[in-house]
């Protein structure tokens, strides 16, 4: 099965190699590009808070990123906590599921915390975090380092769309990523073929996009992890 992967890399170049383990054919498209964005991370930190595994990396030139490495770091799951790591983070706890195990985990850890909570964000967010937090009586800040910027549809997508049968499935990792799909098919003219693949999401919410114009073969995976989607896509017979 030809699967196309639409999320920003390097996170795709990995999900490609598990695919490809599977014995797929794979094709990175991204319909996104990570952009870091300046913000002022300086000031008194209990810890750091991250919700995607985009962030870490998003502010390694900032003039804070050394003070910031020797505090703990509290990731939303197994992906943004690896983020972490790789970025020199070496006190990484993740909370191993959702916004909301997240939340549980620093209810749990951290509300006697004598500074705020740093958060580190997208622009573009699920949930307001910050809000949520504050209403169990944890102070934190949230300082957006990272944009995500919209690809159009590359000439080689659209024909092989255009071909039929040429792509099979499509991968979906966020919401945003999903609306972005929808978009640039419209965009390029391709909007039936488009949709009329194997759609796989990693949560509820990433499919709302696809099921709202009509998408009919969506499948969302088990539990919102990379992992989980990958074994959701059936292993190729050959």
């Amino acid at each position: 099965m030809r699967v196309v992967i639409t999320r920003p890399q390097p996170a795709s170049e990995r999900t490609a190699a598990a695919l490809a383990a599977r014995g797929h054919d794979v094709w990175e498209v991204p319909l996104m590009r990570i952009e870091p964005i300046a913000a002022d991370l300086s000031g008194s930190w209990s810890a750091v808070i991250i919700t995607s595994a985009n962030a870490p990396g998003a502010i390694s030139r900032n003039s804070a990123f050394a003070a910031l490495l020797k505090l703990p770091v509290y990731a939303v799951g197994r992906r943004s906590a690896e983020g972490a790591q790789q970025a020199g983070f070496t006190r990484v706890i993740s909370a191993g599921g959702d916004v909301h195990d997240l939340v549980q985990l620093l209810r749990e850890r951290r509300a006697d915390a004598s500074a705020p909570l740093l958060y580190l964000a997208g622009e573009d967010r699920a949930a307001d975090l910050v809000v949520e937090l504050t209403t169990h009586g944890i102070a934190a800040e949230i300082r957006v380092v990272y944009r995500a910027v919209t690809a159009p549809f590359p000439d080689e997508l659209v024909a092989a769309l255009e071909a039929g049968g040429d792509v099979q499935a499509v991968l979906h990792f966020s919401k945003r990523s999903a609306e972005n799909y929808v978009a640039g098919a419209r965009a390029a003219g391709v909007a039936e073929q488009a949709l009329d693949v194997r759609h796989y999401c990693l949560s509820a919410q990433v499919a709302v996009p696809l099921a709202a114009v009509g998408a009919k073969r969506v499948m969302v995976a088990p539990r919102p992890e990379e992992a989980a989607l990958i074994e959701l896509v059936p292993l190729s017979p050959g």
